[in-house]
């Protein structure tokens, strides 16, 4: 073959790959329209509603001001970057709570009027009492030393009066910085792509996870330590400018029955106990209900509106006994 020839045929094959990888990613784009995609809607989030931080322990923040509709549910975030509307002026309220966490405290899946967060906030207004206002700062891809961090250099000036570490099992691990290059950013295709190759190479199974989250709880294991001096700087916050502190602990939903990860919850027990934070474990309520009832949606493990309902329920009381008045 000439070299004129094999220039050719090597110009066609890239034309050629360059075509059906655009009719791939078109084709994906109109089936994701559904938003019934969870990794990918999961990677719009990233897209719409997050932007790069300057601070590399966050390594993302909300977009202030900013909403979009993802996975069939409208979320908005104020200029606070938190989700919902805009935050009162602190004079007009007397008590404030401010939940961290990641996106089971966003309320992923979840429209934002049947969120834990919104729940209580009602839940306050029928009680009557102290003016009481409920805020929601949870983000996705956050762990105890992202929010933490986050409170401590965004989120103070809020004043509150009591802060909610909504805790979920996996908040001990470690997260890299995130980003990606310019395909992952950009491409469905390329995400839909990358995920698959990923899970080929994951172990798969309850036990793999059990396994995998006794590996982040080790005494030694960095992420753990980094979880627990996290918590230390926040309650050391909290008691210098008389801020009450909770620490409610959420089960993974996935196996509710015959729930595998109680060393976790029994652990951070401890470490409530340990740093005086108020302790609240919700698994007891939600252990006579089936993954199927509680996930956001197939495939996507996020507690749905009757999850949190749950939550709300369940930590109302605690907080409710807090308040000044009583």
């Amino acid at each position: 073959m000439s070299v004129k020839n094999a220039l050719v045929s090597t110009a066609i094959c890239v034309v050629s790959v360059i075509v059906a990888l655009a009719i791939g990613e078109g084709v994906l784009r109109l089936k994701n329209q559904a938003m019934d995609n969870y990794d990918i809607e999961m990677w719009r989030y990233a897209r719409e509603l997050k932007v790069p931080s300057p601070d590399p322990v966050l390594g993302h923040e909300h977009r202030p001001s900013s909403e979009a509709e993802l996975q069939g549910v409208d979320i908005r975030i104020n200029g606070q970057g938190l989700r919902g509307g805009p935050v009162a002026p602190r004079d007009s309220v007397e008590r404030r709570i401010l939940f961290l966490g990641s996106s089971v405290t966003l309320g992923w899946g979840v429209p934002e009027e049947q969120t834990l967060t919104v729940r209580l906030q009602r839940m306050f207004d029928a009680a009557g009492g102290p003016k009481t206002e409920v805020l929601n700062a949870g983000i996705g891809n956050y762990n105890t030393v992202r929010y933490v961090e986050r409170f401590l250099t965004r989120l103070e000036p809020l004043k509150p009066t009591d802060i909610v570490v909504h805790y979920f099992v996996n908040d001990a691990e470690e997260l890299p910085p995130g980003g990606g290059n310019f395909l992952l950013r950009h491409s469905e295709l390329a995400v839909t792509l990358w995920i698959a190759f990923n899970r080929l190479f994951q172990a798969q199974g309850e036990a793999s996870l059990v396994e995998h989250y006794r590996q982040v709880y080790r005494p030694q294991a960095s992420g753990y330590r980094a979880m627990l001096q996290a918590l230390s700087k926040l309650k050391s916050h909290a008691d210098s400018h008389g801020v009450r502190i909770y620490l409610m602990m959420t089960p993974d939903v996935h196996n509710l029955k015959d729930y595998k990860l109680g060393f976790i919850h029994e652990r951070l027990q401890k470490v409530a106990a340990e740093m005086g934070f108020r302790y609240l474990d919700l698994l007891p309520a939600f252990q006579d209900l089936t993954a199927e009832e509680l996930w956001a949606m197939p495939g996507d493990p996020h507690p749905n509106a009757r999850g949190h309902e749950i939550m709300a329920k369940a930590i109302f009381p605690a907080l409710k006994s807090a308040s000044p008045t009583n």
